[in-house]
């Protein structure tokens, strides 16, 4: 019965539209692959999203992204951003979502459109809009009548959107796959029943809806027939059980080539090295489709990101959050993919045998002798030891945790753990023409309880008090104390104390500043105590609730809650005083923002003055101009002497900075903020920064990036690069007659190579940016660096040892060598 609806599935899944000799047009599936516009096909997809970057930066970034071999663009549909009004829809500029499909199509590469609604994506509230959350009785991800309402009339929005715009690939446009819910396994269990209702039921609407293309349910193993269940993860050939059918193939939806950080963080990494050998192992085991998340993960401006989520997203994926290419990474999945497209056929049409050598050492191929197709991957999963394995009479050197892949089952054009490809350090340049900024300033008035007008007996929940609308909420009260109620001692102060539910705080008590206090993304929660000064008379006491995103995953997100729920002062002579109950003063949002004081037009309405000597502390507007910086490299702000805020250049929010917030190895996570170049003019660009708790503005640096400076790092036993090999039918050939290995380099750009920085032919050490000489190099080495590349866009210094050193001269004979280089670029002089 299952293999006739599957086929049923399968008739209805090929959307025809047949005109003389034409292959049908559609997408179909069977437990091998997509089969796309009748045509079988490996699919390397990248996580792009259109809100994470301005449209002027799309050409370039997809343009980048199918130079690294991928052929296939993921991204979400965020709800929040198209819909924040109910019933009122956004699809301009930065949200123009039709727009950037198109400008995939135009480039030739197909789209998943991961409609959600629900898509996490560490993003606001994982794209709900905060007005689905007060709708009444709503449970969101549940079999519940009003979230299954909203959810089914926005998917059929956006199916209407794709439908008309013909993008779909039956019509003739890019979108190959849909996908519905996101990650649902790791809540469903929270709903009971209604989980499981809920999980059928939304299958069904979406294939019912559309069911042109095939729909995708991402770790979802027990995925209605109608859907694929894909997986998430690092490392999928080893974990994803496979797809509960067996006329489906297997998807990898997420391939996390490094995590999101959140403030307060450490560093993120993923070596280039072990995603190629996740991939290589994935699609050694029967997948035909990854994706990497992210390809591309640019910045949450404005408001956008969930809970403490830093402004820069991903920035450690294969283009950096600047779209800048990060190399090794970017270039070894390149090479990884043109490796595994020449092992395509074979892959496709072949059939699979593994024969396990050992525990660690195993041999994968796909061969159909009758059509000539042969591809083998070896592998080697022990995670330190190097070894060697025979191959039909060949042998073959496997480095440690790595997959060599044989495109003919003959010649390695590929191993996971030998970079070939170039590596590049990112470097942050001063402007020139954007120095000696003249900085003004403009402080908030801090309210008392007698000037906010919404008054409740105790401090209310700050997410439901902000509707979104702002990241800030002033609350206050006001207690009249006399001398015999405080401290007789001069060495005891009282102490204010504030139980918050998150996600931070800065308290005032008459005015004045006290102090700062936050949680963290593991525990939102937190406890203010801060010794304060008091006085007979009456004393104000006033809050500055704080918002860093809203929460964006887990089980009942519209049943979460922020802000100070128990504030009490301790050390009065008469004990602990419960000041929640007191009756409170709030007001959503800080005047600046009401003003909008970060425009041209706003600014106009409060009276700045200039920043001098040390400024005031807390709550304070800081503005200057600058002239777009020279040339054309991305642009950023350096934030090192600031404290927590937001940014705007030119009216645009370039998002939240929060530089106090060191990781536990003592830095910033976030200290550098980009502003896209579309949002800047040729001169007096606006720039607004207000600082919450204090910070100095003379010390804010705008700074040009870039990654001209590129590096090679190759051994003697490294293999050819995988560009010197092709395939045509069943015929496999190198492209060049010489073979060997050597240290390519080439410049971003048009740029050329100025300077060989270090060179070392021997046992160098060390990574790009920061190489260090090991115990023997050859005296040679910048020279012979210097004559390959000097001048040159792009170079290659053959790995040979009589290219460096003449035989009787070799300094260390007895070893493997390698050679490390690092080259800096720089713009051609036209002259």
């Amino acid at each position: 019965m299952f293999q006739i609806l599957t086929l049923a599935l399968l008739i209805s899944l090929l959307v025809t539209s047949v005109n003389g000799d034409e292959k049908p047009r559609g997408v179909a599936y069977d437990g091998r692959s997509l089969i796309v516009n009748g045509n079988r096909e490996l699919f390397f997809s990248g996580s792009i999203h259109y809100t994470r970057s301005p449209p002027e930066m799309w050409p370039e970034i997809i343009r980048k992204a199918k130079e690294g071999g991928i052929n296939l663009i993921q991204t979400y549909v965020f709800w929040n951003i198209h819909e924040p009004v109910q019933g009122q829809y956004n699809f301009e500029g930065n949200f123009d979502i039709v727009k950037f499909i198109k400008e995939i199509a135009e480039q030739g590469l197909y789209v998943t459109l991961r409609i959600g609604p629900y898509i996490e994506a560490e993003w606001s509230s994982g794209g709900f809009p905060y007005w689905l959350r007060e709708v009444k009785n709503i449970t969101f991800r549940s079999y519940n009548e009003p979230f299954v309402y909203h959810m089914k009339k926005y998917s059929e929005m956006v199916i209407d959107l794709m439908k008309k715009e013909k993008l779909f690939a039956p019509q003739g446009g890019p979108i190959i796959l849909a996908q519905i819910e996101n990650e649902y396994n790791n809540v469903q269990a929270a709903y009971k029943e209604n989980g499981k209702k809920y999980i059928e039921w939304a299958a069904n609407m979406a294939v019912g809806l559309y069911d042109g293309v095939p729909w995708i349910m991402c770790k979802q193993k027990e995925a209605p027939p109608t859907v694929i269940n894909t997986c998430n993860g690092r490392h999928c050939a080893d974990t994803f059980t496979g797809p509960n059918g067996p006329n489906k193939p297997t998807l990898w939806t997420e391939n996390w080539t490094a995590q999101y950080r959140t403030f307060g963080d450490p560093p993120s990494q993923r070596s280039a090295e072990d995603l190629a050998f996740s991939v290589a192992r994935f699609f050694a085991k029967n997948g035909t489709l990854t994706n990497y998340y992210m390809y591309h993960g640019g910045t949450n401006f404005g408001r956008s990101s969930s809970s403490f989520v830093t402004t820069r997203y991903y920035d450690e994926a294969p283009l950096d959050e600047f779209g800048l290419m990060r190399d090794p990474k970017w270039s070894h999945l390149r090479d990884l993919h043109r490796a595994l497209r020449l092992s395509r056929r074979a892959l496709l049409w072949g059939t699979p045998t593994v024969q396990k050598i050992n525990q660690d050492l195993e041999i994968t191929v796909y061969e159909n002798t009758a059509e000539h197709m042969c591809a083998a991957f070896l592998t080697n999963n022990h995670t330190t030891q190097p070894s060697n394995v025979t191959f039909r009479g060949a042998a073959y050197y496997l480095p440690e945790k790595s997959v060599s892949i044989l495109a003919d089952c003959k010649t390695v054009v590929y191993n996971t753990q030998t970079v070939v490809s170039q590596h590049n350090s990112r470097n942050f340049v001063p402007s020139e023409k954007a120095k000696n900024l003249k900085w003004e300033m403009y402080q908030e008035k801090v309210p008392t309880i007698s000037e906010l007008a919404l008054k409740n007996r105790e401090p209310l929940e700050l997410y439901s008090l902000t509707k979104d609308k702002s990241d800030y909420a002033w609350y206050s009260t006001s207690i009249n104390l006399n001398r015999h109620d405080l401290p007789m001692r001069s060495d005891i102060l009282t102490v204010l104390q504030v139980a918050s539910m998150g996600h931070a705080l800065s308290a005032f008590v008459n005015g004045q500043y006290v102090g700062f206090g936050h949680g963290n993304n593991i525990d939102k929660s937190f406890v203010f105590r801060q010794p304060v000064v008091l006085k007979p008379g009456v004393n104000d006491i006033t809050l500055l609730g704080e918002l860093v995103g809203y929460p964006n995953s887990g089980a009942y997100m519209e049943k979460r809650f922020a802000g100070p729920r128990a504030v009490t002062l301790q050390g009065l002579m008469a004990g602990t005083l419960d000041i929640t109950l007191n009756v409170w003063g709030h007001e959503v949002g800080v005047s600046g923002e009401k003003e909008q004081v970060f425009t041209e037009e706003g600014a106009k309405k409060v009276k700045w003055t200039p920043v001098t000597g040390t400024p005031p502390g807390p709550v304070t507007w800081y503005k200057t101009y600058f002239d777009a910086p020279e040339g054309t490299d991305p642009v950023a702000l350096k934030m090192d002497q600031m404290q927590k805020g937001m940014l705007w250049v030119n009216g645009k929010s370039l998002g939240r900075y929060w530089v106090s917030f060191l990781s536990p190895l003592g830095q910033p996570t976030q200290s550098e903020y980009h502003v896209p170049r579309a949002f800047l003019k040729p001169n007096n660009n606006l720039l607004v920064v207000f600082e919450e708790t204090g910070g100095h503005p003379a010390k804010i640096e705008i700074v040009t990036v870039n990654r001209d400076t590129i590096c090679s790092m190759i051994t003697e036993y490294h293999p050819p690069n995988v560009k010197n090999f092709e395939s045509s039918g069943s015929k496999f050939c190198p492209v060049v007659e010489d073979l060997k290995a050597g240290a390519h380099l080439t410049c971003p750009d048009d740029n050329v190579i100025e300077k060989v920085e270090f060179a070392s032919y021997g046992d160098p050490d060390g990574a790009c940016g920061n190489f260090t000489m090991g115990t023997c190099t050859s005296q040679n080495s910048i020279k012979v660096a210097e004559k390959y590349c000097l001048g040159k866009h792009t170079c290659t210094i053959p790995i040979e040892r009589v290219t460096f050193d003449e035989p009787n001269k070799d300094p260390c004979p007895n070893i493997f060598k390698t050679l490390a280089v690092q080259v800096k670029c720089v713009v051609p002089n036209k002259n």
